[in-house]
């Protein structure tokens, strides 16, 4: 349930249509997912890590998916029956499966990921091309030529 209203935004933004449909369309805090937890932070001035908490997962038994501005990381408990050499009396470890998603801005991508010690580390980068950029115009004296159309045809 949204408390504030966009519309007056819309008047008066161009090109930020895909954020503010994001937002209308976007759960509220309390139906979002808390398994399981993860960390973002910055690394830098372009680079960005998630980590997430995967304890008992292997490699094999994870995965992660880049599609359309959307990191999606996944896992799913493979069980072994072999495994079982007592009976199990409290599972305070949470072995069951997982998606979670990440809306990625513009521009980022995925450098790496890493599994260490219980903890998946995806390496961001925001890479901003070179025409997108800011640049310098220089400022002429005034005697630059315009080349008149007419003349040229």
């Amino acid at each position: 349930m949204r408390t504030f209203d966009l519309t007056p935004l819309y008047r008066s933004t161009v090109g930020f249509d895909r954020l503010f449909s994001l937002l209308d369309q976007g759960p509220g805090l309390e139906s979002a997912p808390t398994y399981p937890p993860y960390n973002i932070e910055r690394t830098g001035e372009n680079a960005y890590r998630i980590t997430v908490a995967v304890a008992g997962f292997a490699e094999p038994e994870l995965s992660i998916e880049v599609k359309e501005n959307t990191l999606t990381i996944r896992g799913e408990k493979q069980t072994k029956q072999d495994e079982k050499n007592g009976e199990v009396l409290y599972q305070g470890i949470a072995a069951r499966a997982f998606e979670r998603r990440f809306q990625l801005a513009d521009h980022v991508v995925v450098k790496g990921a890493a599994l260490e010690n219980g903890l998946l580390h995806v390496d961001l980068v925001r890479e901003i091309p070179e025409a997108m950029k800011p640049r310098t115009i220089p400022i002429g004296n005034g005697s630059a030529k315009v080349i008149d159309a007419k003349k040229a045809a």
